[in-house]
């Protein structure tokens, strides 16, 4: 048995449960009415409630349809007893309590036999012999087609009931199978987007970064830094043609992946420092010097302040930047600053992702944010923040 059948078979005879208690309950209730039936009567047909009862319960419960034949051969014993010869005519309470148990009650479990042929002969079985005994024992007291059409009535909703479950089941299974491959192609989506831009980044920040270098001559550069970064950017480019993975480390443009829970912070600090000293940008380090981020909040937080220094670099017209790091319980801020050319917001043309994708994007894929404070002739200042 899959497990969609499964699953149907468990809602059908849950659905048979519920509305089978439901009724059981409602026809004791009205057996309970003074004058329904006679006292001693009453009295043993509690207990066969109880029972009826605890017999729908298992069937919700096993899956198995022998609790509801089960079920079906005590309610048929509470119709003899409440119309027993013997017993004092019931009142019309104890009629109508007859007519929900037979019609309703009993006939909760036409919803779990709509699923098979083999049921469907049970159900037809169970329906007629429950007909002609409620019929039979209650036609001195109303008129037989009245029964007879209460209790097809009650019968034929139940079935329906189960018909409806069993057609409504495959739909939503369709459903949730059409929303889990609508989920999975949204998710490669994201995942192919945030690997091209990962991929822009990197390029960003190492290559392209140096190429510009190299159309400008490598002014302010010594021969030895530039040839080093062009090596560093060689082997990315190699490493991307052989298909791995890499991720730009900030002592140098690219370098595997690596799986590292927490890493110290003043050790790559220092590197970023060597980096931008070769390169002719002296960084001058303020505030805390040594702390502990989950690995791949320290990358995106390195590699935005190395792009924010390459910014200072490449555009402020100075040599010198200032770096302060402070933290609290929550959050590790940088503040880099230049006393540069500085530029006017409102003109930043919409197209120039490297700082919006190297920095803001960067830092928003670990919770961080970065802000950005310029003006032209009054230098820039830049800060990133990361959750520790």
């Amino acid at each position: 048995m899959d497990l969609m059948t499964r699953e149907r078979d468990r809602l059908l005879h849950r659905t048979a449960r519920a509305y089978g208690i439901s009724f059981t309950v409602v026809s004791a209730l009205c057996l309970s009415v003074p004058g329904a039936v006679g006292i001693d009567v009453y009295l043993v047909c509690l207990p066969l409630y109880a029972l009826l009862a605890s017999f729908q319960f298992r069937m919700g419960r096993t899956l198995s349809a022998r609790w509801g034949l089960a079920a079906l051969v005590i309610g048929l014993g509470i119709l003899v007893l409440v119309a027993s010869p013997e017993a004092a005519p019931p009142g019309d309470a104890g009629v109508l309590a007859m007519t929900i148990l037979a019609a309703a009650s009993l006939g909760s479990s036409a919803t779990a036999l709509v699923v098979s042929a083999r049921r469907l002969w049970v159900l037809g079985a169970s329906f007629l012999t429950t007909a002609a005994v409620v019929t039979a024992l209650t036609f001195r007291l109303q008129d037989p087609f009245e029964t007879v059409a209460v209790v097809t009535l009650g019968w034929l909703l139940a079935a329906l009931l189960g018909v409806w479950i069993c057609s409504a089941v495959p739909r939503a299974v369709q459903r949730i199978a059409s929303i889990g491959r609508a989920h999975r192609a949204e998710r490669q989506a994201s995942e192919l987007e945030a690997q091209r831009r990962q991929s822009a980044r990197l390029l960003h920040d190492t290559v392209l970064g140096t190429l510009t270098l190299l159309a400008h001559s490598g002014v302010g550069v010594s021969p030895a830094a530039l040839r080093q970064q062009s090596e560093e950017d060689a082997q990315l480019l190699r490493q991307l043609r052989l298909g791995a993975n890499p991720s730009p480390s900030p002592s140098a443009p690219a370098a595997l992946q690596q799986p590292v829970a927490e890493t110290v912070l003043g050790t790559t600090l220092e590197s970023v420092k060597r980096r931008f000293g070769r390169m002719g940008l002296e960084v001058s380090w303020h505030g805390t010097g040594q702390l502990l981020l989950p690995s791949e909040v320290l990358d995106a937080f390195l590699l935005a302040l190395a792009e924010c220094l390459e910014n200072v670099r490449r555009h402020s017209g100075v040599t010198n930047a200032h770096v302060t790091i402070t933290d609290d319980e929550t959050t590790v801020r940088a503040l880099v600053t230049d006393s540069g050319v500085g530029f006017d917001l409102d003109g930043v043309e919409d197209d120039k992702l490297g700082f919006k994708e190297s920095v803001v994007g960067r830092l928003a894929e670990v919770g961080g944010k970065a802000r950005l404070f310029s003006a032209a002739g009054s230098g820039t200042t830049v800060v990133l923040e990361v959750p520790r």
